[in-house]
């Protein structure tokens, strides 16, 4: 089908947990962009590996009607039912002494001395508290994701191991998207994008996959990977919270994750461009939230890494604002626009943002529109928004009614046209717009220079000290 060419779940799922990725396929499913088939088949495979043995048998039994299910799921099975009693047992006794309220007033910000507390007055070690991350661990593996995220929190709280700590950051990151409580989630992603960002580069360790026996790598490229993953983990809560959107742009466009996205992961460009057109501001929309200068100029912004990057990756929607925003080729852009509203129909992320990314994107073509002509035939800009000549009127003149741009522009209904009168700009005004920055960038260069020019420093002495 041709909505698969563009579709991106094959490319997001490796960088997802496993369980992250059930919703994407579910998706899949509904969309039938792919063959219902070949979407079981790969939901099959993702749950052979969690302690979801009855869903895994589920889908057996649905792709393999005529086969009874293999033995192997009853064996596995029991061996978990036993596996949680222990589990249980052990992170019980420890849950048994923590949440005494004697115990909760005495713990303190310390680590350490919360540890050394409880060892001295209820022989707790660092040992026993681990196996509230094991069994926290296990319940996320067979889907009890709200059990999951209260034990992953109650051992990060009391561990002072790094990379247990880091991983039941990820674990409760999933466990809050998997139950859809975005403000814990956002809270929590926001946690771990600071310890990731903050500490000494250190061993990526997302909970429940497969990389605790990684060999050890270069920690810049290690911490090149949790961000990798944290960009892709965090669409579930950008697109899914309310201020997402911007809160997105916000830390997408700074500079340590776009480097992260035009290094490791190009595609997101895709969620980048989307999120900016959807944050301009609907001029038809009653009132406004206040927005951050990054986001009011992200248009800009993508704009400009999407040209550096089109040669890594392109798609209707980078397209359209190629098309609109570098070439002015308003007939591609109205093509590229056909598409992309396609594109956002069937992405699992930006799907419930369909018409918000029309509503925005067609204010984009029609303030660029608009800049560049002084008679406007408003059946030919109905055309270019994609619209029928009869709605399209009707927005379009909603749109200047209510937007600044009622000041330049009269609507002629008889002949249907638009007619833009803007004042001559001073010639002042001129030299100032392209004269911005000029003595920033003078700076910057004469700094360059002289780092260039300046001779080699001289080796520094040894200094031997004699006791």
């Amino acid at each position: 089908m041709a909505e698969a060419e563009h579709d991106l779940s094959k490319t997001i799922i490796p960088y997802l947990d496993r369980h992250l990725s059930f919703p994407l396929l579910a998706h899949l499913e509904e969309t039938n962009i792919f063959p219902s088939e070949e979407v079981q088949v790969a939901q099959y495979e993702l749950a052979k590996g969690t302690n979801m043995f009855d869903y895994a048998e589920t889908l057996f039994k649905q792709i393999h009607p005529d086969e009874e299910a293999p033995r192997e799921f009853e064996e596995k099975r029991q061996n978990a039912v036993s596996t949680h009693e222990q589990l249980q047992q052990e992170a019980q006794a420890v849950l048994d002494v923590i949440e005494k309220p004697e115990v909760a007033q005495s713990l303190r910000q310390d680590k350490n001395q919360n540890l050394q507390y409880l060892k001295d007055n209820y022989d707790l070690t660092l040992d026993q508290i681990t196996a509230l991350y094991n069994f926290g661990k296990f319940q996320y593996s067979y889907g009890n994701y709200s059990g999951a995220a209260d034990y992953l929190y109650h051992f990060r709280v009391l561990s002072t191991d790094p990379d247990l700590t880091i991983s039941a950051h990820w674990g409760k990151l999933a466990s809050d998207i998997l139950t859809g409580k975005w403000d814990t989630a956002l809270e929590e992603l926001n946690a771990l994008r600071e310890a990731i960002d903050s500490r000494t580069p250190a061993p990526f360790a997302p909970v429940n996959t497969s990389n605790s026996n990684t060999p050890t790598v270069d920690p810049a490229l290690s911490q090149l990977h949790s961000r990798t993953w944290l960009v892709h983990w965090s669409l579930f809560v950008y697109f899914n919270h309310p201020q997402g959107r911007s809160l997105l742009l916000e830390t997408f466009l700074s500079p340590t994750y776009l480097n992260t996205i035009q290094t490791s992961s190009p595609w997101i460009l895709r969620y980048l461009a989307a999120a900016a057109i959807i944050s301009t501001p609907a001029p038809l929309s009653s009132g406004s939230t206040p927005q951050s200068s990054r986001v009011k100029n992200a248009v800009r912004e993508v704009v400009k890494v999407i040209q550096m990057e089109g040669y890594q990756y392109t798609d209707p929607v980078t397209q359209f604002l190629m098309q609109l925003h570098v070439e002015f080729d308003f007939e591609a852009a109205q093509k590229e626009l056909s598409k992309a509203e396609v594109v956002v129909a069937n992405d699992f992320f930006l799907g419930d943002f369909k018409d918000e990314f029309l509503e925005s994107a067609r204010c984009l073509v029609s303030e660029a529109y608009c800049r560049i002509h002084q008679r406007i035939d408003i059946g030919d800009l109905s055309d270019r928004l994609n619209l029928p000549r009869e709605e399209g009127e009707k927005w379009i003149v909603n749109l200047i009614r209510e937007t600044r741009m009622g000041q330049d522009a009269k609507i002629d209904l008889e002949k249907n046209l638009i007619q833009i009168s803007r004042p001559p700009q001073p010639v002042y005004q001129s030299v100032i717009e392209k004269t911005r920055g000029l003595a920033i960038r003078t700076q910057v260069l004469g700094a360059a220079v002289a780092k260039a020019s300046a001779p080699a420093p001289a080796p520094e002495a040894q200094t031997v000290t004699v006791n």
